[in-house]
């Protein structure tokens, strides 16, 4: 018990070491944090009234920010994959990194639903036993036990593996018989938060733009675009700043992944697209509305166009090597590209325009309220902090900076 004590304290207190740039970001989140307590305070006292939510558009941004978390928390398994499934010594060390960022995107995506209920103080009317689980009817329900059971099997893999590296008593060839198991059910198990997300969206009969059988491919394609893109940035930072040892071949497998993830996202666009439009029928309102507007409600247009071409952009400029290859520059500028489209997709695209037009023809632009962007801002200020730390602590424990032999030593 003391050595896991010890464990917890030395990880800690590396995580807040770092040079002025660090700090600055640590306390650039912090304040955002402290500053949206209040506006969160509110949200969760007095419900979705604060937002922009209305009878036409009952999904606010909380929601649609929910769908990319899961996005990014799914993909970061491409990072353990390679390693456990394929045994690439350049992958193995690094996947604890792609379990953390699961484990925080999971995270933060709960947040986000814990907004989206408006009131989380009746959770526990979907407690088993207290409440009514309503298994298996709802598919609210199946989403709920996929991200729970994902949170915490990327826990359980974290703390065994920083845990066992720090008392110097990890090792690859003789892991505990039950952690390779974890890891692979872990492995097995990404894909899911986006199969069920998806169905969530699909089995609501009244949305015609969300009655497709291609949502859970397009949903693990975006995945495999926006997660990899926030890995390479993520990657490229640590080993510019710290001395762990992160090979081009990672970055270029992280590259392969996203060329062929936005590949696909052009293809199943261009899909549904031609689908829904060439017919042109009463189905094809939702993304007329987006693409064109109607009768002067045209918000949703630059969004639209802007976001595919961003895709579509993105994906001949990975084909190049030159942009590939640019480790400094190009490359990470394209991969924040690559997030944020995907991101601004999820509400401008995908959520708000669904709604137009209602079932009594009504078409409505969706006009999120400062409270609500500000406790979107804060949730997402949270992750990142929490991702930080959690990635600083794991950097020193696998560069060997923070040892159990060490701590014991200076005390």
């Amino acid at each position: 018990m003391n050595k896991f004590i010890s464990f917890a304290v030395d990880l800690g207190a590396y995580a807040l070491k770092g040079g002025p740039r660090y700090r600055a970001w640590l306390l650039f989140l912090l304040a955002l944090i402290v500053g949206c307590s209040f506006p969160a305070y509110r949200q969760l006292t007095e419900g979705l009234i604060l937002t922009g939510a209305t009878d036409q558009i009952p999904m606010e941004m909380f929601f649609a920010n929910f769908i990319f978390t899961a996005h990014v928390a799914a993909a970061a398994i491409l990072v353990v994959a390679p390693g456990y499934f394929y045994h690439r010594k350049d992958m193995k060390e690094l996947a604890v990194i792609g379990e953390i960022i699961a484990m925080v995107f999971v995270a933060t995506g709960i947040t986000f639903i814990i907004f989206h209920m408006g009131r989380p103080d009746r959770l526990w009317h979907i407690l088993p036993i207290v409440g009514y689980l309503n298994f298996p009817n709802s598919m609210l329900i199946y989403d709920t036990i996929v991200l729970n059971v994902y949170l915490y099997l990327n826990l359980i893999g974290i703390t065994y593996i920083l845990y066992k590296k720090y008392t110097g008593e990890f090792d690859t060839k003789a892991l505990a018989r039950w952690f390779t198991p974890v890891i692979y059910l872990a492995i097995v198990w990404g894909p899911l938060i986006h199969i069920c997300t998806a169905f969530v969206l699909s089995s609501n009969a009244r949305m015609g733009m969300w009655a497709s059988a291609v949502m859970p491919f397009g949903f693990l394609a975006m995945a495999g675009a926006s997660g990899p893109a926030l890995v390479i940035v993520l990657f490229l930072i640590i080993r510019k700043h710290t001395k762990l040892h992160i090979n081009d071949s990672v970055i270029d497998l992280m590259t392969t992944i996203i060329g062929w993830s936005l590949g696909i996202i052009t293809l199943v666009f261009a899909g549904e697209y031609f689908t829904v439009l060439y017919s042109n029928t009463e189905h094809a309102e939702s993304l007329n509305f987006s693409m064109f507007g109607h009768n002067g409600l045209k918000m949703y247009v630059p969004w639209f166009w802007g976001t595919n071409i961003a895709i579509l952009g993105s994906f001949i400029a990975i084909l190049f090597p030159r942009i590939r290859k640019s480790y400094d520059f190009w490359l990470p500028i394209l991969c924040v590209i690559i997030f944020m489209a995907i991101l601004v997709e999820k509400p401008m695209m995908l959520v708000f325009p669904a709604f137009s037009p209602s079932p009594m023809g009504e078409y409505t632009e969706y006009r999120p309220t400062m409270i609500e962007m500000i406790n979107v801002m804060g949730t997402w200020a949270v992750g990142f902090m929490s991702l930080t730390l959690l990635v600083k602590a794991a950097v020193g424990v696998l560069t060997g900076e923070v040892r159990y032999k060490l701590s014991t030593d200076s005390h």
